[in-house]
């Protein structure tokens, strides 16, 4: 027989018993988010390395609009953890209404990011900018660089707006448990994480 705490972990349908007194799902998303963050650490530091590589690197960020904007986005997202974390603790506390709504935020300002984002890459490509060309006549590298991340980063945005929604449409039905909520909050936890290394990096360090 296991032990009471362990068996206690390991109770949900369809999951599979966790040798290591978590669930299988949390486990799971532990293990995703490990090889997630090796994979940001190497393009950072990717692009850190052709960043020093190159003398002529374009500096392309002024403090008005880029700067500003990107503060902006950065408490956005900063908010929407705080969001997530009180949908986790109402969905601990059975507050089932009151989660969803919080979750509900949560996609909201994701969802606005997002915007931002995409706005201010409509305003760069209307520079000039694309993935291999520098309007500014610097390496075209500062294009590829920027999109490329930051593109990798708005992917795990929008993913995480939708499987926030899945989920809180599943936990609505319940469908799902305070659990699910808990585990899908450490991986939004992880974007906005990811974004705390990609602003400064990409943005803070290229002001013109």
């Amino acid at each position: 027989m296991p032990e009471p705490s362990v068996a206690a972990a390991t109770v949900h349908a369809g999951s599979e018993p966790s040798p290591f007194g978590v669930p299988s799902r949390k486990l799971a998303m532990w293990m995703f988010i490990v090889a997630d963050a090796a994979t940001f650490a190497a393009v950072l530091f990717a692009y850190g390395y052709v960043r020093v590589a190159n003398p002529d690197w374009t500096r392309p960020f002024a403090v008005w609009p880029s700067i500003v904007n990107g503060v902006v986005m950065t408490v956005i997202l900063l908010t929407s953890s705080l969001t997530m974390i009180a949908a986790v603790l109402a969905a601990q506390a059975e507050r089932r209404a009151v989660a969803v709504r919080w979750l509900g935020a949560t996609m909201a300002l994701g969802a606005m990011f997002a915007a931002l984002h995409l706005r201010e890459w409509i305003a760069m490509i209307g520079e000039g900018w694309r993935l291999f060309r520098n309007p500014l006549g610097g390496t075209p590298l500062v294009g590829a660089t920027f999109f490329s991340i930051t593109g990798l980063h708005l992917l795990h945005v929008v993913s995480g707006v939708v499987v926030i929604g899945v989920i809180a449409l599943g936990y609505r039905k319940s469908r799902f448990d305070a659990g699910h909520l808990e585990t899908t909050g450490l991986y939004w936890h992880f974007v906005d994480l990811v974004w705390m290394f990609v602003f400064p990096l990409i943005y803070l360090l290229n002001v013109r």
